[in-house]
Parts: C-alpha cells; structure tokens; sequence
C-alpha cells in the first residue's frame, strides 16, 4: 500500500529569516513580515505569527499593513533563497526518510515513505521525528501520512496535527475539509464557492460532466489525485555528489529472475564506486522507474558502513517481492544515500569487543527482510525503573553507564504499571494476594521492600513521591515485581495504591 507524506511549513520563509539573523532576530512576540514586489506594488509575501494575530495576510499592500500596525518590523522577501533552502531540506529528508523526497514549493515537501516507515519504528514514530527535528532548529512544521499525496496535502494543513490516514478512510477524511485542500488556484476556489460549494464533499457528490463544463478539468483532476483515482508522480530530488549506478533499458523489464540479474549489476558498479572512493554504504536506494511514470522505492538500511558486493545484492534480492513493475521497469537506480568511510579491518564489531564476530550481516537481515525496527536496551542513570533504559542502534558501543546490579531487575518491564488490587499490611509486610487482569493470585513468597525515591529535579509533584517494591512469588512459581505508591505511612509520599510494573522469566 502507498505511503505518502506531506510536510507543511507554515512559516518557512519567516523561520528562515530568524535563523539567518541568530540573536539578532526580533523576539517572537514582535510582528514580523516579509515585503517583495507585484509588479509596481510592494506586498506583504510572508507573515509571522505575531502579524497574523493583528490581521496582516500575504497579498496586503505593505502600506496598508505600515498604517495598521506602526511598528511593524519589516524584511526584504528573499523566494529564490527560499526555493533553494527547501530543495536542500528535501535533500535532508533524503538522507534521514526515505528514498523519494521532493520540494513541494513554496511552503512543503512531499515524502513517498512506502517501505521504509519502519526504520524510524513506525509511521506515527517517522511523523514525530520529522516534527520534532524541525522544531528543533525553528522551523515550525506540520505532518500527515496518506495513501495519496493529495489527502496527505489537504490534511497536513487541514486536518488533525499529526495525521495518519489508512486507505478505507480517505473518503471521510476528506469530506468535511474545505476547498481550499485541493490545491486550486484562489480564483478558482472563489467561483466554487459563489456556486455554493463549500467542502469536497459537495464537488465529490456532484456529476462531473457539469463541473467540467463549468469550471474545467482542474476540480475533477485533483479530486482524482486526492481520492487515489488518478496517480500523481513523485520526481525525487537527487544529490549530485552521493555515489550512484543506473541502468536505462532499450525494452521495459519486469520478471523478478531479471530485476535479481539486474540488481546485482548496479551494486558492482556502485561497490565500485565507493572502493574508489574508500567509502561504505550505511543506507541504499533502489530506485525502479516504471513506464507509466511510477516510481517503485527500495530502502535498504545497514548496520555499519558496508561494500560487501554479496551481502549488498543478497539484501535487495531479499525485497524484490515488494516491486511492483506494472507495464514494465525502464529505469533502475541504486544509490548511497548515507555513507562513512570504511577503516576498520573485516569481522571486527562494535558489539563486544575488537575481537567479537561480526554480526552486523545478521542484523541487516533481520532488519531489511522481517521490516523490523532492531535495537539494543542500554542503562541510563536512573533510579526509576521506567527512566533507567533507553533505546541504542544494534551495534553502538557501550555507555559509560552500567547496569546496577544490587538489586534484580525483571525481564519483562511493562511500558507502564498496571494496578492490582491485594491485601497488604502497613508499611513495610508484602500483600498476601494480588488480582491482576482478572485473574486472583496467591503469594507464597516474597523479598522486599526496596524503596525508590521520586526525582524531585524533574518536576514538584515527585518531591515526596515514594514507591516501595516487592518481589514476589505465586502458587504456580511465576514471580513478579509489585510496588506501592507510598511509604504506607505519609499520605504525601502517594496514594498507597498497588501496581504491578513486571515479570521475572
């Protein structure tokens, strides 16, 4: 199924502006506009929040909004920096996303994700990535995922933040959205509303033979795209110095027996090219353009930089079953889109040690043919439990960090506590039974209680928080990890209710 992202940037060329001034950028809460030219008028092409909110819009005369508001803060509108600056983040994306990215000028991009989602752990998790990243820097930015890239267009600047939408529920989505989310031209959009259109529902139900004798092909077209009737391509930016093998075929290709022939000639070329340059594929993009204009994408992500021609072939013939050639395949590409230079002796990794076999081929394979998002738990300086793990890639060295061994720790940790309830006598004797998920378990042993403190550092609330945990063991030799949230004593400290949090084995 198609994945299609789209990223809006509400505020791209204002955000642009207050990073290319730094310090020296006007506070947030000062409005902030940019000024170019309509011919012989001087406009308003951009506002910042603040402008906004005092009812300055793109298109105004800039001597009207001067009178509106006096001491507005004014910038000379840059849209060529601007195009080029989002080409270059479509180049980020690239790197970062997935292996077809394209500006979407003036204020977006748009991301075919389909296949590689789950190397950021998922789409809600590639979605909140993106956001957060860009968020990072000062760029505000909003995200939707779609089957198509015109609902995922109309919903990220439209819909629900964030947006994930499955392919039974474009239809509903849609709907109730106005006619500005089908990327019309605004004169367009003004004479559908004199006609008493309001939403896309109200054109989706009409017949189309009277719209488009009325307003043209463009309403139905877009509607199409949006609903997925219509394919819309996607032209992928591409990054001239990233090294890269292509293939251009006389006939269109379509067998899998020949795409696997055909793969492993683009990566002898592209190994090639990296041995020359003393490099090692970290992640690749197999490209197949179809001769209907389609692009079918494959990402392949590595553990550790990698010119190994077998294991490089052997990882995209794993995906073939994920191409689609249609009508036939004119076109291959296969790039590296992520590269680090390759200088250390073959077998040793990072795992264990110098002299530790080398696993990362296990774990390519894993991660590219079961589509799973690999990792390894490390510790972090945390006396709460929840708060003492994070997430590391397969093959990262180990912290300075290491785990405490004092006092056992389960090995299943659920995400969150779940509560029970039991009898327990205060404050320190264990429970003598506990019901979870509906099922009534009696103890017959326990060890405890291990106090654990709140981080008072992190916020008020965990300034007497205190949990008292319990190991303890069932009638049938299942042992878990129970606490109470309280000393049993101080009503301060917590509720005095009891939650299970793990299990041994």
């Amino acid at each position: 199924m198609k994945r299609v992202v789209s990223l809006y940037l509400p505020n791209w060329p204002i955000d642009r502006w207050r990073r290319r001034l730094g310090d020296a950028a006007p506070p947030p809460d000062r409005p902030l506009v940019l000024v170019g030219r309509d011919r012989r008028r001087r406009i308003l092409t951009a506002c910042g929040p603040a402008a906004r909110a005092l009812g300055l819009r793109p298109g105004m005369a800039a001597t009207q909004a001067h009178a509106l508001v006096p001491d507005l803060t004014v910038l000379d509108a840059d849209p060529v920096g601007d195009a080029d600056a989002l080409e270059r983040l479509a180049l980020w994306a690239l790197k970062h996303y997935a292996p077809v990215c394209a500006a979407d000028g003036p204020d977006g991009l748009a991301i075919d994700a389909t296949g590689a989602a789950h190397l950021k752990g998922g789409e809600h998790d590639l979605l909140s990535d993106l956001e957060t990243r860009l968020g990072a820097v000062g760029v505000t930015a909003r995200a939707a995922i779609a089957p198509t890239y015109g609902a995922a267009w109309a919903l990220a600047r439209f819909g629900p933040e964030r947006a994930v939408l499955d392919e039974g529920d474009v239809g509903r989505a849609l709907g109730p959205l106005p006619l500005a989310a089908l990327r019309l031209e605004p004169t367009l959009i003004e004479a559908l509303r004199r006609m008493g259109f309001e939403t896309l529902l109200d054109l989706e139900q009409r017949p189309r033979a009277p719209l488009t004798l009325r307003f043209g092909p463009e309403p139905g077209r877009r509607l199409d795209q949006a609903y997925g009737r219509v394919f819309e391509p996607i032209t992928p930016v591409v990054e001239a110095e990233a090294p890269r093998a292509e293939r251009i075929f006389a006939e269109p290709i379509g067998a899998p027996e020949t795409l696997e022939r055909y793969a492993g000639l683009l990566v002898e070329d592209l190994s090639a090219r990296l041995e020359r340059a003393g490099l090692g594929a970290r992640r690749l993009d197999w490209l197949c353009h179809r001769v209907d204009n389609r692009i079918e994408a494959v990402r392949v992500g590595l553990a550790r930089p990698v010119r190994d021609r077998v294991r490089l072939t052997r990882l995209l013939r794993d995906r073939i079953g994920t191409i689609a050639p249609g009508f036939g395949i004119e076109r291959m590409t296969l790039t590296a889109a992520s590269t680090l230079p390759l200088d250390w002796r073959p077998g040793a990794s990072d795992l264990t040690g110098p002299d530790a076999p080398d696993v990362s081929g296990l774990i390519d394979v894993l991660v590219n043919r079961a589509a799973a998002d690999l990792y390894r738990v490390a510790p972090v300086e945390s006396d709460v439990p929840e708060r003492s793990v994070r997430r590391t890639p397969p093959l990262a060295p180990p912290g300075p960090q290491g785990w405490n061994s004092d006092w056992p720790r389960p090995v299943r940790l659920f995400r969150r506590p779940e509560p029970v309830e039991t009898l327990a006598l205060l404050p320190d004797t264990p429970p003598a039974w506990f019901t979870w998920r509906g099922v009534r378990r009696r103890i017959r042993r326990a060890d405890g209680p291990e106090r654990i403190y709140g981080e008072w550092g992190r916020s008020d609330a965990e300034m007497w928080a205190v949990r008292d945990y319990f190991q303890v063991e069932d009638d049938a030799g299942d042992r878990y990890w129970l606490f109470r949230a309280g000393d049993g004593e101080d009503a301060r400290t917590g509720p005095q209710t009891w939650f299970i949090h793990g299990k041994f084995g």
